[in-house]
């Protein structure tokens, strides 16, 4: 028998969830305000194209506000980008220490 696998690529992060806390009236809202596959973070090419194509052109920064992607800057190229999309996401606490 073969090892189960989740579907997709290797280096996405799970679609799955945390469970809902009863407790918590708000729960249900907080969940929808979570981005897509937990992206906090995203960069794209200023001019179109694919991401791995001209690392060498400017990227648009986007940052989730909890309701859609907002542009909160550029970088220089596709390194810095990816520097500045690997840093902790907001309200993580391994960034306040």
């Amino acid at each position: 028998m073969a090892k189960h696998r989740r579907p997709g690529a290797p280096n996405r992060p799970s679609r799955a969830i945390p469970r809902v806390d009863d407790s918590d009236p708000l729960a249900p809202y907080q969940r929808r305000r979570r981005p897509p596959l937990d992206i906090w973070r995203r960069h794209r090419p200023m001019h179109g194209a694919g991401g791995h194509l001209r690392p060498d052109e400017p990227r648009v920064l986007e940052q989730w506000d909890g309701f859609a992607y907002q542009i909160v800057g550029t970088a220089t190229d596709l390194a810095a980008a990816r520097k500045w999309v690997n840093q902790a996401p907001p309200g993580d606490e391994a960034a306040a220490v």
